[in-house]
């Protein structure tokens, strides 16, 4: 069953026609998980009218073009669908043989940052500019390699027959192969992307059945090194200062306060239904900062109200009941693994990104699945999902 090629299920692969493949009972189409599909094109779709409400008056973005941000989004998106097709068409075993090379370009892309191609965008240094308006996060893959290099060595010797669960040593290295990533990028400094990937972490070892006292471990080192980067002042100045504002919101509410402050202020004057896209008083009025990216969200509460805002909690419910679901089905322990990491990142960053629209979680700029505008997470969301998609596509067929 494992081959070297996405199409290594049983009944189907590049020597059987088109047709023959779309009929068949075992054919990738068939087997795809289409509530996970339907729920990830509708946020997007949702996320490109959002976008668009948060940036069709702002001239000083969308360089007089109303439209700008929409077609973006929407371009963004289609990639992202076509990098899902590719990564279910090569399927997540094959891709599990390229994992030193993706893991080395990954570390290689972060690396850049650190150099003169490195560059500052909303106080963050984690960019890579391409030109022509195109910009590049290489923190978003690496979220990505750590989940397929950790899940490699983790189940290499379990899915082999010799191991019931991963040794000390194997743990050891896995973490290894993670902290190098993590590191480069807590120097940029980008604490958001540092705290997925921790959690990433967390997720894919309890997945894998390593022994608790590595969790608990992680854990302990989790909260000693919270407590070192602050008394190091490895932080930047913005960084703290969001921690401030929300241990205390009332601290500085025209200066570091005033996002979150300016976020609540929208989401709670939608009420039940919403003002009605394009008439909302904060948004038109331009008073929520980088509404477009980190709180798009505060776009549906206020616009769309809380049965808008709510339906975009449904369909991340949906995309994470979904990978749950193919985490449990899957018989072998690397696409467990690996699906576990992705609902791990996809949980948190939600929870994350929500969280501090609403004032329950710091800012820490990390943009909202698949609606917030942003083409390297938007490639990186869709790439996850067709990993869940290959895992699923390559279960084994029960009769």
């Amino acid at each position: 069953m494992a081959g070297t090629s996405g199409f290594s299920v049983s009944g189907y692969g590049p020597e059987r026609g088109t047709w023959a493949r779309l009929s068949a009972r075992d054919s990738m189409v068939r087997r795809l998980d289409w509530p996970l599909l339907f729920s990830a094109l509708a946020l997007s779709v949702l996320g490109s009218l959002l976008v668009w409400s948060a940036t069709r008056n702002r001239t000083q973005l969308n360089q007089g073009d109303p439209y700008y941000f929409l077609f973006r989004h929407l371009l963004n998106a289609g990639i992202g669908v076509a990098l899902m097709i590719g990564t279910v068409w090569l399927g997540h075993r094959t891709l599990r043989g390229a994992v030193p090379v993706l893991y080395a370009l990954s570390v290689a892309l972060v690396l850049l940052v650190l150099t003169p191609l490195g560059a500052t965008i909303n106080g963050a240094h984690s960019w890579i500019v391409i030109g022509g308006g195109f910009t590049l996060q290489p923190s978003e893959f690496v979220k990505i390699t750590i989940i397929l290099g950790m899940a490699m060595m983790l189940a290499e010797r379990v899915d082999a027959g010799d191991q019931l669960h991963p040794d000390h040593r194997t743990v050891a290295k896995s973490l290894g192969l993670a902290v190098v990533p993590m590191v480069i990028v807590m120097l940029m400094p980008d604490l958001g992307s540092v705290m997925v990937m921790a959690v990433i972490v967390l997720g894919v070892l309890l997945a894998s059945g390593a022994s608790n006292r590595w969790i608990i471990g992680l854990v302990g080192a989790g909260v000693a090194g919270a407590v070192a980067v602050a008394a190091l002042g490895v932080l930047d100045e913005y960084q703290i200062n969001r921690f401030a504002a929300f241990a205390n919101p009332e601290l500085d509410p025209a200066g570091v306060g005033y996002n979150t402050n300016q976020a609540r202020i929208a989401i709670g004057s939608g009420g039940l239904t919403g003002t009605g896209l394009f008439h909302g008083s904060q948004t038109t009025g331009q008073f929520v900062p980088e509404q477009q990216t980190d709180f798009v969200f505060t776009v549906a509460g206020e616009e769309l109200g809380f049965l808008g805002a709510g339906l975009i909690l449904v369909l991340l419910g949906v995309i994470l009941w979904r990978a749950c679901r193919i985490a449990r089905e899957t018989t072998e322990l690397y696409g467990t693994v690996v699906a576990a990491g992705i609902i791990a990142w996809f949980a948190f960053q939600s929870f994350e990104n929500i969280g501090m629209t609403l004032g329950i979680m710091p800012v820490a700029g990390l943009p909202l699945p698949f609606v917030s505008y942003g083409g390297t997470s938007m490639f990186a969301v869709w790439i996850a999902v067709g990993l869940l998609q290959s895992i699923r596509v390559q279960r084994p067929i029960t009769a």
